[in-house]
């Protein structure tokens, strides 16, 4: 598979993931996280089928498309790992969804990005929540895998429910 093909199988599971998403967090009070601005189409597909949610966005620095960058108020800035922290005293536990991207094109990167980042997601997330990453997170406490829409392949995106 050359590597436009996985780019493409990433950003079809994730779209998928994400608008199956609106269904589960109905009726479930809270916020929406993006972890990983980049260029900015998660964050502007999160507004289009969250409109009435608070979404706050976290990046080391913004640059995205000038169209899809949220307001200052909604914008965690700086490395992750301190910005996490600062956003779970300032917001607490009431994500009812958090979409983390924090893979990175190197394995070695990757690993280290998840082994700091993934203990710090559930302290964001309300009980019943949900995270969905592009990372595995299967050692992190108190997330519980879940089934991924039928169209995405195992592996390629995954779900979790905050205990």
């Amino acid at each position: 598979m050359t590597r436009l093909d996985t780019v493409i199988k990433r950003l079809m599971a994730q779209r998928s993931c994400l608008n199956a998403m609106v269904g589960a967090v109905e009726g479930l009070d809270g916020h929406v996280l993006e972890l990983g601005l980049g260029n900015g189409r998660t964050y502007d597909h999160l507004r289009t089928l969250f409109p009435d949610r608070d979404i706050y966005v976290f990046d080391r620095e913004v640059a995205s498309h000038p169209d899809c960058r949220p307001d200052s108020a909604h914008l965690f800035l700086g490395p992750m790992n301190e910005t996490l922290t600062t956003a779970s005293q300032k917001l607490g536990p009431r994500a009812a969804l958090v979409h983390a991207d924090i893979g990175f094109g190197d394995a070695a990167a990757t690993e280290r990005n998840v082994a700091q980042l993934g203990p710090k997601i559930p302290d964001l997330v309300r009980s019943g929540g949900f995270v969905l990453c592009d990372q595995s997170l299967d050692r992190v406490e108190d997330l519980s895998p879940m089934p991924l829409p039928a169209d995405v392949e195992p592996g390629r995106y995954h779900l979790y429910r905050r205990s």
